[in-house]
């Protein structure tokens, strides 16, 4: 998927070659399929249905309250579907800074979902704006699993983590 190009690129130090922001990298990486929702009208949404597409260990760490756990690599659209069958409930969903929950937002658009959005800046831009996250034990935390320090640059109001 575009994730593991978007790996081999950063390996290739192809995008350290020039100041990069999160704005600059969702420009850059997404297709813009699935419309942003920024971390502050995420406020505004009546109870709205937060999936989380980052890995099972990034989500142990620290989550959005409330946030289900869908993942990236394993994600299965079936088993959202069964779980959330209500295809008009409004869903944000979220990963470290956009760029997977775009792909999985689009697969919820796929799969009829009516109102789906995307996390403008993901967990990243939540924490850096100084909004609450939570632990495995729905306990408030300072810690946001970084994923690397590629992308841990652009966490900038949190305790990273890179290994749980």
């Amino acid at each position: 998927m575009r994730f593991q190009l978007l790996l081999f690129l950063m390996t290739l130090g192809i995008t350290s070659c020039a100041q990069q922001s999160i704005p600059k990298v969702l420009q850059q990486l997404n297709d813009d399929t699935v419309d942003y929702i920024s971390v502050e009208d995420l406020h505004e949404i009546e109870a709205p249905l937060l999936l989380d597409a980052r890995e099972k260990e990034e989500f142990g760490v620290s989550h959005l309250e409330n946030a289900v756990w869908v993942g990236y690599d394993g994600f299965d659209i079936n088993k959202v579907v069964q779980q959330f069958p209500n295809k008009e409930k409004p869903i944000v969903v979220y990963c470290s800074i956009g760029v997977r929950s775009e792909d999985i937002g689009e697969q919820l658009k796929n799969a009829g979902y009516a109102n789906v959005k995307n996390l403008y800046g993901g967990i990243f831009e939540w924490k850096n704006k100084g909004y609450p996250v939570y632990d495995e034990n729905q306990q408030e935390t300072e810690k946001v699993h970084a994923f690397s320090n590629y992308w841990g640059r652009f966490l900038t109001n949190a305790e990273k983590v890179y290994d749980k």
